[in-house]
């Protein structure tokens, strides 16, 4: 017998943790419709409820953006280099 995992996709998690959290059914229930174990669905339950507050947080989208606007910056400095080296190699012919 082969002792191959099952990889579940997040899409699968999630919607087995808001099933839980819902609370309509059982974890018992659950288990057996979904066919995964019981301890499962309590911990990916449990990582649902510790980030869902991320999904509202603005500062960790602003904290992306900041990043993205840095390195632009940077690229746009190291174009402005280049084409300085560019220019100034233009100007002498025999290098």
């Amino acid at each position: 017998m082969s002792n191959i995992r099952k990889q579940h996709t997040s899409i699968f998690k999630a919607k087995v943790a808001l099933a839980a959290i819902r609370g309509e059914e059982t974890t018992a229930q659950l288990a057996a419709r979904y066919e995964v174990h019981p301890t499962m669905i309590n911990s990916w339950k449990k990582q649902l409820e510790e980030s869902a507050a991320g999904v509202f947080d603005s500062s960790r989208n602003g904290s992306k953006e900041k990043k993205t606007e840095e390195t632009l910056a940077e690229l746009y400095r190291h174009i402005g280099q280049l084409k300085v080296e560019r220019d100034f190699l233009a100007k002498r012919p025999g290098i």
